[in-house]
């Protein structure tokens, strides 16, 4: 694993894009939760007045389920990135070009999903550093800081699961601009429409159990999760069971993907 991994550096190391669309996910999910922090969701008011309704958000032990909701719309960069880094090994033929210096198909997928698991783990790390930022500051304690730290868990699994599902993409499709487009087009209005879909004409809402959709689940809106629970409502459906369907997809995601390289041309 540890080689796989250091010459996935060494391909990547240099690459512009590579430092872009993570220093975007680095630099935009902090700065995007102070303004959020600060009240730039407030209701009524100006700047100086208003109602925020996060304004115990990033508080112990909020914070955790609060940035990883937010960190599911940046975890987006890293989505990109495992396409692009995936797209490019087919459009400069460097997946041959280690074929021929001796590596096994099977070693260059493992090591497309050895890029996406330490991805995964980087992410939930920078997550939970930050938590203790905005935790601590807000706080001004550590009480309550290990409350709900299931959620940290929770955007590991998300993470996995979008990041799974480009590299599946990445490897299916082998064009970077379309399957981009085509992971966008999908996470932001396809899933959507076909959640609705589902939910409306079942009983039970099974089109929370999409691909993303199911990982989502786990780390909802803090103000929607905040109005479900004032008027009692939900789907009746754990958290467990959300978490139970993100890492079958995410096992979905290796087996295709997978089945996708050992079987097709290169």
């Amino acid at each position: 694993m540890k080689e796989l991994l250091a010459i996935e550096w060494l391909k990547i190391k240099r690459y512009r894009t590579f430092w872009i669309l993570a220093g975007l996910f680095l630099l935009l999910m902090p700065l995007w939760n102070i303004e959020v922090a600060n009240g730039m969701l407030k209701f009524g008011g100006n700047a100086k007045g208003g109602l925020n309704f996060l304004s115990t958000a990033y508080s112990f032990p909020e914070v955790w389920g609060n940035l990883g909701f937010w960190g599911s719309i940046f975890i987006m960069f890293l989505s990109i990135l495992v396409i692009i880094l995936t797209t490019n090994e087919y459009a400069y033929r460097t997946n041959r070009q280690n074929i021929i210096d001796g590596m096994k198909r099977i070693e260059f997928f493992h090591a497309k999903v050895a890029l996406v698991l330490l991805l995964s783990v980087l992410a939930t790390v920078y997550l939970f550093v930050l938590g203790l930022a905005f935790g601590g500051v807000n706080s001004g304690s550590l009480s309550g800081l290990f409350s709900q730290f299931q959620q940290v868990g929770y955007f590991f699994l998300l993470s996995l699961d979008y990041l799974g599902f480009a590299l599946f993409l990445a490897l299916w499709i082998r064009r970077s601009g379309l399957a981009i487009g085509l992971f966008l087009l999908y996470s932001m209005i396809i899933e959507n429409i076909a959640r609705g879909l589902l939910n409306s004409m079942m009983d039970k809402p099974f089109g929370n159990f999409l691909p993303l959709q199911a990982s989502d689940e786990l780390l909802p809106f803090p103000l929607m999760q905040m109005a479900k629970t004032m008027m009692g409502s939900g789907t009746g459906i754990n958290m467990t069971t959300y978490a139970t369907i993100t890492v079958a997809w995410c096992a979905v995601y290796y087996f295709a993907g997978r089945m996708l390289l050992l079987r097709n041309d290169w």
